[in-house]
């Protein structure tokens, strides 16, 4: 099986080490990866903010570049989330979408299919909230949106994190809210931006967090650079980051 690992803009450029960490957390379940260097950004950010046009020139690209892959992952659900969710609409509907939309998978996600609900080996001895991205919840369905009434799908970090020796979670009030992101949300209302954040950071503490975690680095960023202008005691890991560092421990 052909492996390409996707790696977003956000771990490229200000988290690489979280690319390192799914690397090598793809290969240690004995899979040969592939790096495509011609890769570029998925085209979120320019779809978000009405340029569809180059927006689509990148899906293109996306399509070009990953055509060849059994599986195309990616540590970032909101990426994700636009291939197999949003390209439709630059694109249009095709067999070649279809394949690749099929074949892209979210890091954490692929890892539970790969392991087929082997625990992973490995101790991580803190208290550990989880911060579910929009994306990850109501794109890709991985956990529970209280909007709605059907069952709970299963969340895969939480799987991943949960079969770690040592490991415990900060029940949150509201598990499902957004952290206040949302990429140029963040710059055109500021604000309110920062108050949803803090509300977040507010409920991971009054759970005990002593890590707080995601599958989107983006929302990691946004928590932890309110909590850093405030000196609070939480450190900001992407899931695949806690994988490796339990590993290690192990």
């Amino acid at each position: 099986m052909r492996i390409a690992l996707f790696v977003p803009c956000y771990v490229d450029q200000l988290r690489p080490r979280v690319g390192m960490a799914a690397l090598r957390l793809l290969e240690g379940l004995g899979l040969e990866v592939e790096f495509p260097e011609a890769q570029t950004c998925c085209g979120q950010p320019l779809l978000n903010s009405g340029g569809r046009r180059e927006a689509c020139r990148l899906a293109h690209r996306f399509l070009d570049v990953f055509a060849n892959y059994d599986r195309i992952v990616c540590p970032s659900a909101s990426c994700v989330a636009t291939v197999t969710r949003r390209y439709r609409e630059l694109v249009g509907e095709s067999p070649r979408l279809a394949a690749i939309e099929e074949r892209t998978r979210e890091l954490c996600a692929f890892l539970v299919e790969q392991q087929g609900g082997q625990p992973l080996a490995g101790r991580f001895p803190h208290r550990v909230g989880l911060h579910a991205s929009c994306h990850a919840l109501r794109e890709l369905r991985q956990g529970a949106a209280s909007e709605l009434v059907q069952p709970p799908p299963a969340d895969p970090a939480r799987q991943l994190l949960a079969s770690l020796e040592g490991i415990s979670f900060a029940e949150l009030r509201r598990g499902d809210e957004c952290c206040g992101f949302g990429g140029a949300f963040a710059l055109e209302e500021e604000a309110v931006s920062r108050r949803m954040g803090l509300d977040r950071l507010a409920d991971h503490r009054a759970g005990g967090a002593e890590v707080l975690a995601s599958t989107d680095v983006s929302c990691l960023l946004h928590l932890e650079g309110l909590a850093r202008r405030r000196s609070l005691p939480l450190r900001a890991m992407h899931v695949a980051e806690i994988l490796v560092e339990a590993l290690d421990s192990a």
